[in-house]
Formats: structure tokens, sequence, C-alpha cells
């Protein structure tokens, strides 16, 4: 299976830890890196990986692990990185025709999580958000983190402010190709370019 990993944003919350977010060390391994292998470890060959901000640096990077890790990676430029991370989805669309994953490159996972969600397929038309639904979690930044509202196995709503809500967006998915056309309903219909808003336009229509 495909994997695409977004890594195109600047990062700014951890400047002071290094001015290129994804390959800022965690107990000396490039954030990067451990979303890759875990990725990796979790069955996944097929590395797509959208850069941006400091793309040069990312790029020379990944192209080290790729022969070291023997995997293969291939990059995705986003000029527009300074946009909202939709954008960044998008411009992997030629190379995505069939379900695929879909991370973040600064959230950290347990691998088993993507093979739960390898396990269980969308629908047509469909994707698979993973929840936390540990909504008191101490270290959870609640002004930050995106939440969501679930029931019966289905999303109902997803945003930052949302007032009611049982669970926490990870950023791990499990898409079909119908993201990427949700992505751009949400931009042509609300102006809104976020992965959010591509999976809010989906879970209104109960795909998600």
């Amino acid at each position: 299976m495909k994997c695409l990993i977004i890594a195109a944003g600047k990062g700014s919350r951890l400047w002071r830890k290094g001015n290129t977010k994804p390959l800022i060390p965690l107990l000396g391994i490039p954030i990067i890196e451990r979303v890759i292998r875990f990725a990796v470890m979790a069955g996944i060959d097929d590395l797509y990986v959208v850069s941006g901000y400091n793309g040069d640096q990312v790029r020379h990077f990944l192209d080290g692990l790729a022969r070291r890790c023997k995997i293969a990676i291939t990059h995705v430029v986003n000029d527009d990185w300074a946009q909202e991370n939709g954008l960044s989805v998008l411009k992997a669309r030629e190379y995505l025709n069939e379900p695929f994953l879909l991370l973040m490159a600064d959230h950290l996972f347990d691998p088993a999580i993507l093979r739960d969600l390898i396990a269980q397929p969308p629908g047509q038309g469909e994707i698979t958000l993973a929840v936390d639904s540990n909504t008191a979690n101490p270290l959870v930044d609640l002004g930050d983190v995106t939440r969501v509202k679930c029931e019966n196995g289905r999303l109902l709503e997803i945003g930052k402010g949302l007032p009611v809500f049982n669970g926490f967006d990870t950023g791990i998915f499990l898409c079909t190709p119908a993201v990427f056309g949700a992505l751009e309903r949400s931009a042509a219909e609300r102006g809104d370019t976020s992965l959010t808003g591509g999976v809010h336009c989906l879970a209104t229509a109960g795909k998600v």
C-alpha cells in the first residue's frame, strides 16, 4: 500500500528546537524518520512525502534515509507550503489512484494503528480517520487540537472549536481518491483549503 506523508509546513511552534520541524530529533532520531520507520513496520513500502518549507533539507535527508533503509520515497513538492495543508494532499493526486495511508510528518503513533486501519479498508468513496477517544488526556492542548464528534463509528463533526466532542483527530487516515474531490469541493464551496475542510465535506455525506 502507498503512504502519503505531509511535511511541507513551517512548524513555528517548535521553532526553538530547530527551523525544520520534520528534521527535529526526538531522542536522537528525526521526527519524520520515526514516522517513516513506524510506517515500514506496519508493512508500508511505497512512500510519498510532500515537502515545502526548507524542502531541500528535507529531501536531502530523505534521500539518505531511503538508501539506508532500502525503501522507496518519492518526493512531492508544494511551493505553496504557507497555505493550508489540504493543498499538500492535492499536490500528490497524480500518484494516488487507489486506497492509501495519509500521515503527518510530526504525528507519532503505534504502528499497530496502521495495521488495524489497513485490515479494515474504507468503502467506495469513503475515508477512515483514526480517532483518539481519550479526551481527558492532560497532555493534549485543547486550544489547538482538532476535535471530532463521532457516533456509531461515523464522524459527524470535525473542527478545532467544536463545543461538544468525544474524540481528537490523530492525523492518521486511510483514504480513497475521494479525498481529492472533497478537498476541491471544500475550497470551491467554503473557501477552506485545509485537510479538515475536505474531511468535513465527506463527513456531511456520511463517508467518514
